[in-house]
Order: structure tokens, then C-alpha cells, then sequence
């Protein structure tokens, strides 16, 4: 039986390299279905430590680290693109089904880009290449403005971005230059942005779960409304672009994938796309038969994941900063609400700290109520 055939029993152990509420997630539900957990993580205590059987405490990067957490698993997964793919590559004796590709492009927005653009041949904004000032006169004059500039790799929640809308926003950019390798992207007029997960089992067979339409605020996702409402024709080209793409890369594990949406003239682009769970596939936990989670455990395990069917429409709200205290008291007072808190140590502004999931028209109308008065 080949690596990519393999079917991994319960009893069997799963290391994740990574130790946030994702990695918290995926624990649940590897656990659900009788899986050992071992997670890699530098902060004592995180997240996905709360709820695994054990925890290594070292750094991402940490090489003898790494190998000690593959020689105690029998498959191996990781829960954000910025893991070091060198690093993995060294490993011994562990199975990683979701491979070093998938991460080299997800964790270069160019290669990324590119991918979605020459590989899958599904639609994506404008981009161009630059390394120094000079370079964005050219890529101004080949994705036009307005447009995006973003630093080609890490930065995520708005980070590492720069707006440029007119010329003078380039000048001044030029004059203030970040430096590093970065992509000039085409600013979509867009009229919503979705999300989609995807996967693939190891017969083959591709998976997606409803589309979600989210809200951010601040460069942070803040709700999500299932299903979409998107018509039924751009319903089926998004479900056919996700599994284009899954195809393309050969998909094992969950793939988020992003996309913007112009209504008025019937478009879609792929924005981005997260090599895991998305935070935007949260609301699969309570709303469908098969959370992404418990998808990509299946996935990566060798195990079928069968249809997905939506139980009833759905909303996810994340819960930012001391949010997560209020929602704490407010919780009596909310049969409806599905409560997650990731049992993060600090409070921070802007942090995601726990998120709200309700399903059913009277629980949406409910806590959209609530939101607008906190």
C-alpha cells in the first residue's frame, strides 16, 4: 500500500505543527474519532495543548524538535502556511499527506498567484512581480490603479499591505519604500466576498462545503452568513473552481479558499487561499453533518468523507479582543449560541479570542440583535 493509499486506524497518532485554535479544533475532533494527538508549539499551555495528549514546547523551525514530534506520530499536519518547508523536508519516518508544495504556494502570494492563474486557470486579479521602486512603474502601468501592494509572504489580517490609489500614493510609497519582495495586485471592484473549503479523500473523491459570505472589519473576518447568497449559476462555478483547484494540487487536508464576487456583472476572482482550515468554515461545526475539521482529519487519514449537507442557514461571528468577556456573561442569557473560546492566556484588542455560531433564522436574528448593542 503506497503512502497516499494509506488508511490510518484509531489508536493511530496525529502530530500537528502549530498549537492555535485551529490546531485546538482539529484536536477535537481527531480525538472524537479515537486519534492520539501530539502538537508543536512554542507557548506552553496553547490552545491546541488543552486538548491533545501531549506538547512539545519549541520553536517552528527547531529542526530536532520537528523530527521528535514525527517520530512520535504517524501522520503529520500543520495548521498555517508559515511552516518551515526545509524543515519538513529533512523529516524521516512520518507521513505527510498534505506535502512541502501545497506550502511553498500558499505562503508566496506570487506563487500563489501564479498558481491559480497558469495552473488552475480559474479567474484572479492582476498581478506583477516587484523588487524596487522602479518595478512599480512597470507593474502600475500593467495592473493599472487602484491597486494592492503586499509583501510577497507572512502578513495576514491587513498586515503588510499598502494602498495605492492614485499616482501620488505611489510617489509616496517610492519615497517610503518596505523593501523585500513584493506583488502589486489589481484592486477588485468587488460587491462581497465569500469563502469556500475543499477537500480531497484519498479514493479521490472532492468535497466542498456551502459557500460563506463574510464581512471583515478592520482586515479581520468578523461574520459569516451561510449560505451565501449568491446566485445559483455562481453557486456551481465556485463549488467547480474549488475543485479545480483541489484537483491541481493534488489536495489531501482542508483548502480555504477566498473569493471575491461582483454581483452587478456576474464575476468571481480567487483571492487567496489557506492551505487548512479556514476561519470562515468555523460555522460546520454545529451546521453541517461533517465539520471542515473532521474533514481534514478524515482526509488526512485515509478515511471517506461523505456529502455535505447543510442542517439549516447559519452565522459565525468572531469574537475580538475582550469581546470574548462579554460574550462570557451574556452566555445564559443565549440557549441558541454554540460558544468556542479557544482558552487563548491574554486578552488582546484585535485578537481573536473565541467565536459565536447559531443556526436557524431565529438564532441569526438573535444574535445579530446582540451585536448591536455591545
Amino acid at each position: 500500500m503506497t503512502e497516499a493509499n494509506r488508511y490510518l486506524q484509531p489508536g493511530s497518532t496525529i502530530g500537528i505543527i502549530g498549537g492555535g485554535q485551529l490546531g485546538q479544533m482539529m484536536a477535537l475532533s481527531a480525538k472524537e474519532m479515537g486519534y492520539k494527538v501530539v502538537v508543536l508549539d512554542p507557548t506552553p499551555d496553547c490552545p491546541t495543548a488543552q486538548v491533545c495528549d501531549e506538547q512539545i514546547v519549541a520553536e517552528y523551525d527547531d529542526q530536532e524538535a520537528l523530527q521528535a514530534l514525527a517520530d512520535k506520530a504517524d501522520v503529520l499536519t500543520y495548521e498555517f502556511e508559515n511552516v518551515s518547508q526545509e524543515a519538513l523536508r529533512k523529516l524521516t519516518h512520518v507521513y505527510v499527506p498534505q506535502g512541502v508544495r501545497l506550502l511553498e504556494i500558499t505562503s508566496n502570494r506570487l506563487a500563489e498567484k501564479t498558481f491559480i492563474r497558469d495552473e488552475a486557470q480559474v479567474p484572479v486579479a492582476k498581478f506583477a512581480r516587484v523588487e524596487n521602486p522602479a518595478d512599480l512603474d512597470q507593474a502600475v502601468a500593467t495592473v493599472g490603479l487602484p491597486a494592492i501592494l503586499k509583501t510577497v509572504s507572512g502578513g495576514y489580517d491587513g498586515h503588510g499591505q499598502f494602498d495605492l490609489n492614485t499616482a501620488a500614493d505611489v510617489t509616496n510609497l517610492k519615497a517610503n519604500w518596505p523593501g523585500g519582495i513584493l506583488i502589486l495586485e489589481e484592486k477588485i471592484a468587488f460587491t462581497k466576498e465569500i469563502s469556500i473549503m475543499v477537500s480531497q479523500t484519498r479514493q479521490g473523491q472532492l468535497i466542498t462545503w456551502p459557500i460563506s459570505e463574510n464581512v471583515h472589519q478592520n482586515h479581520i473576518l468578523k461574520t459569516c452568513m451561510i449560505p451565501a447568497d449568491v446566485s445559483s449559476d455562481l453557486n456551481d462555478r465556485v463549488h467547480a473552481i474549488a475543485k479545480t483547484i483541489a484537483e491541481k494540487l493534488d489536495l489531501r487536508g482542508v483548502l480555504g479558499i477566498e473569493l471575491f464576487v461582483n454581483q452587478e456583472t456576474d464575476q468571481v476572482w480567487v483571492n487567496e487561499l489557506a492551505p487548512r482550515p479556514h476561519n470562515s468554515g468555523h460555522y460546520t461545526i454545529e451546521a453541517c453533518n461533517v465539520s471542515q475539521f473532521e474533514g481534514h482529519i478524515r482526509s488526512i487519514v485515509g478515511l471517506p468523507i461523505p456529502t455535505i449537507t447543510l442542517h439549516g442557514p447559519a452565522m459565525m461571528v468572531n469574537l475580538l479582543g475582550d469581546e470574548l468577556l462579554q460574550a462570557r456573561q451574556a452566555f445564559p442569557d443565549y440557549p441558541e449560541w454554540h460558544f468556542h473560546d479557544y482558552g487563548k492566556a491574554a486578552v488582546k484588542p484585535g485578537r481573536k479570542m473565541g467565536h459565536l455560531t447559531v443556526v436557524g433564522a431565529t438564532g441569526i436574528d438573535d444574535l445579530s440583535k446582540y451585536f448591536q448593542t455591545i
